[in-house]
Formats: C-alpha cells, structure tokens, sequence
C-alpha cells in the first residue's frame, strides 16, 4: 500500500517507522527523522493527498481532526484512518465528552461543566469542603498539559482563575471541567476502531510529570513503557468492557462513525477501571513504545478500519519496549529553539530515536562543536526534541538500554526524567 502520515512529531515518526517496514510510505510534513524512512511532502495536507492519491491516509495529530480534515478528505473519495469532527469532540470537549460518558455508563469521575469563575470555585469548593480534592480540566484541546491536580481549594482557585479569567490556555480554557480527583495508578489503552468493532493494542504506561517522582506540571508525556506487569489480560477486558465498549455504542446511537483510535485514559481505582479521559488519535509518546512492540500487520489493521471491513490482529513479537523522551530546557514553559542536536550513530541495535521536534539545520546557521563532527544535521525545534526508545527481553533490560542511549545523545539544555520504568 502507499499510505501519508499527516503530521510532523513523534508519534507520526514512530507510524512511519512501523509502516514502512512492509509499505511505501510519505509524510506532510514529517520531519528529519521521518524523512530517513518516508517521503516527506512539505504542503497543505487535504492537496497533498488529492494530489498523492494514496490507498490510505492516517491522520496523527488531534487538531486536523477537531477542525475536519478527515471529513474533507472522504469528501474527496480518500481512504482515512482518523475520526471526523463528530467524533472528535472527545478531545475538542472534555464537557461532551464527560457528558456522554455520563450517557454510555462509563465509569468516571463525578464532575461538572462551568463557564464562568464564580460557578467553577464553588463547585470546587463544595467538593473540598465534603473532603474531596479536584482536578481542574480546560474543557478544550490542551496538548495534554492543561489538566491541573488540585491539594487545595487555592490550588484549584488559581487554575480556575488561570483557564477561566487570565485566558491563558485560550479557546481551550473557555469552558472547564471540575471533576473528583480519582486515586489509583494508570495506563493508556489504544484501541484501533471501525464503528463498533475494534482490536486494542499492547498497554503502555505514560509519565506526564514534568520532574522524577511525578513532580512538576503536566507534560505531553516524559516516557512509556509495555508491558504494564499490573495490567493483566482480566484487567484489560473489564477495561474494554466498562470503557471502550459502551462509547463506541453511544457513538453509534448519536450518529458517528468512529474509524480511528480511541485512547482511552485509564485509572484502577481498589483494582477497578475507570475512564480518566478519551483522546481521538495515538497517544504520545505511547505510540513510540507501541509501535517497537508489534509485528507485521498494522496497515492492513488500520485500513481495514478505515474501510469498514473485518479488523484483522496485529502480532505482538517484542517483549518490552521503553521510550525516553529528552526535552527543551525549560519545557513545559517556554524553552529555546535552534540548538544543534548530536545522535551518535553507533548505538545499540535495539534503539530507534524517534524525533518529536526536531527541524534540519540550516547551511548558512553557525555551527558548533556538535554539529562540526558531523554527527548532527538538525536543530531542536520543540518541546519535546526526541524519544529514545530501546526493546529488551524484560522492561528493566530496555529500560537500559533506552538511557545508556539517552545519555549519549547531546544537546544543550537536554532534560529528562530518570524514573521511567524505575518501578518495573
């Protein structure tokens, strides 16, 4: 098949990477490491695709979803991987999205939706006040970083005066969800659907923290690993059972038809599942990990999904995977681009460094000592700049393996977690 990956980060990379080991694969825009296993086409992505024709397109990032892009191209008589906008609310409204879990069934978080200050603090404290501490979401698209855990009734108040009064979070903070804080340990359940049916991938779990020890703000995520040793084949099914399930029934009901990724969110609560959240496409930097774990067979599983046909397996021949992610100086607040990035080229076999924001490096940009040993052609160019990611025999050997990499790779200002996977 030839399939287009539209998107340019880490998880597009970790698709291309999967993909174009039994497919002819392109990208828009990709980026450098992208481009040593794809074709990357720099251009709009509904032209890139009329024009490319291609047997398949899957769509990475949220924001073409929220904003159609995968409606336009069926409009077009193109073959999608990727939910339409209907769909997508999930992650363009945590309050629709809350609400029809509310609907489905789905255990969660009690919750409600507010768009004014005044009704979201005494929400928030009527919930402390009965002993119960908050999370404070911005009902829109945040990357992942805009979700704040309350200790306190100040704590929620600020990020209630952060989302709803400052307007730093934008659109996405217009309308806020105050929701009970669940306590428990999580994993990220993605699941490849078509309407109601659908194949769920290996578990992985995600340390959004910014700091060792889950300190520091919310990120995009610092790293994965799979398998989750606490996540049995039990646990997974009630997952499937309790969460994915009855959504994709509920979609049914009010007219969508889902084909993409559902991610669903998971938190075990007393050894029970509860749905944290549900995202619209892979998860990053799940998917980095993910993909490292899977055989052959994933494109024909994802358009088999886009077309409404039987949901082929996708073997599972990699017994762990882990994937560091080394980030911006400064991230998830503001951080410097342009720093010249070095990848050694004789790392362990089992690594592949997936770059997540990266750009190349411009010929007439001064050079340093980095990139004049000719092991760097690229610049930082985000938050997150790579995920080094490493499979072993046992979580403990890629975890290893994955930061003996990390520690090789040079960029000044690099930051990273040292706990991914400590516990395994």
């Amino acid at each position: 098949m030839r399939i287009l990956i539209i998107g340019g980060g880490g998880r597009e990379h970790a698709l291309a990477w999967k993909l174009a080991q039994e497919h002819t694969v392109y990208a828009c825009p990709g980026n450098p490491g992208i481009s040593q296993v794809a074709e990357c086409i720099v251009g709009d992505p509904l032209s890139t695709a009329i024009q490319l024709r291609p047997d398949l397109v899957v769509v990475g990032p949220e924001n073409p979803l929220i904003e159609g892009l995968a409606d336009r191209m069926r409009v077009e008589g193109l073959t999608v991987f990727g939910p339409g906008t209907d769909g997508a609310q999930h992650e363009a409204s945590k309050a629709f999205s809350k609400t029809l879990m509310q609907e489905a069934g789905v255990p969660t978080a009690p919750f409600s939706i507010h768009t004014d200050a005044a009704s979201a603090r005494m929400a928030a404290k009527a919930r402390f006040d009965a002993g119960q501490s908050v999370a404070v979401k911005p009902s829109g698209a945040a990357l992942g970083k805009g979700v704040v855990v309350c200790d306190t009734y100040e704590e929620a108040d600020e990020a209630i005066a952060m989302m709803l009064e400052d307007g730093d979070l934008g659109e996405a903070g217009e309308t806020v969800v105050i929701e009970d804080r669940l306590r428990g340990w999580e994993f990220s359940l993605l699941s490849v659907v078509s309407g109601t049916e659908f194949v769920s991938l290996p578990v992985a779990q995600d340390y959004k923290r910014a700091l060792d020890g889950d300190r520091g703000p919310n990120t995009g995520g610092m790293g994965t690993y799979s398998p989750v040793a606490k996540v049995d084949e039990e646990l997974v099914q009630k997952a499937e059972d309790r969460i994915v399930r009855p959504m994709l029934q509920a979609m049914k009901e009010h007219g969508i038809d889902y084909r993409g990724v559902l991610f669903s969110g998971v938190m075990v609560v007393e050894g029970e599942p509860m749905c944290l959240e549900y995202n619209v496409r892979f998860g990053d930097p799940e998917t980095q990990t993910v993909m490292r774990r899977l055989g052959s067979g994933l494109g024909e599983l994802l358009y088999a999904a886009a077309t409404g046909q039987p949901l082929p397996s996708v073997s599972v021949d990699v017994p762990a995977a882990v994937t560091v992610v080394l980030a911006s100086s400064g991230y998830p607040g503001a951080y410097a681009k342009g720093i010249p990035v070095s990848i050694p080229g004789d790392l362990d076999e089992s690594v592949v460094v997936f770059h997540a924001g990266t750009a190349p490096m411009r010929r007439d940009e001064p050079t340093d000592a980095l990139s004049r040993r000719g092991e760097g052609e690229f610049v930082s160019a985000g938050g997150r700049v790579l995920g080094v990611s490493a499979t072993g025999a046992t979580v403990a050997e890629a975890r290893a393996k994955a930061y003996a990499a990390a520690e090789r790779i040079e960029f000044e200002g690099k930051m990273l977690r040292r706990d991914i996977a400590a516990e395994q």
